[in-house]
């Protein structure tokens, strides 16, 4: 709402950029279907297809909750960790890893404390969002 010319009288509504999330995942349907959910939910989303547009999105200055798949051609969720770790991209950033394993992957030795949550496919819309939003509110502190 504008008030007399020259005072803006409506409040920001910039959105807390660690309420943001970045879906990485290799299915473009789970991108859309994710996006979809957590976009009615009022989540800002960004989409990755590959670890690599992962790295590209942190380096153009992303933060915020990244939903990471572990199957993926050529840099798998694992690597794409082990790429932010060394490229000093961790920083204010959260990990979950999507996943439709049932049993640990053995790539993952070392790399368990750089993830805050493994969620297993397929997932209720629901319980994803509940658990974005347990995500973002962590990372507010």
């Amino acid at each position: 709402m504008k008030g007399p010319p020259g005072k803006d009288t409506a409040p920001s509504l910039q959105p807390d950029t660690r309420d943001r999330v970045m879906i990485v995942d290799d299915d473009r349907h789970i991108l859309l279907a994710v996006k979809t959910v957590l976009n009615e939910a009022g989540f800002p989303v960004d989409m990755a297809e590959s670890g690599q547009e992962c790295i590209n999105l942190l380096k153009a200055g992303f933060t915020g909750v990244i939903l990471l798949d572990i199957m993926m051609p050529e840099m798998d969720g694992w690597d794409t960790i082990r790429a932010i770790n060394s490229s000093g991209l961790g920083e204010n950033i959260l990990i979950a890893m999507l996943t439709a394993k049932n049993s640990p992957d053995a790539k993952m030795i070392g790399l368990q404390e750089y993830v805050f949550d493994y969620i297993t496919k397929p997932f209720e819309p629901e319980e994803l969002v509940n658990r974005v939003q347990l995500y973002s509110k962590y990372m507010r502190g």
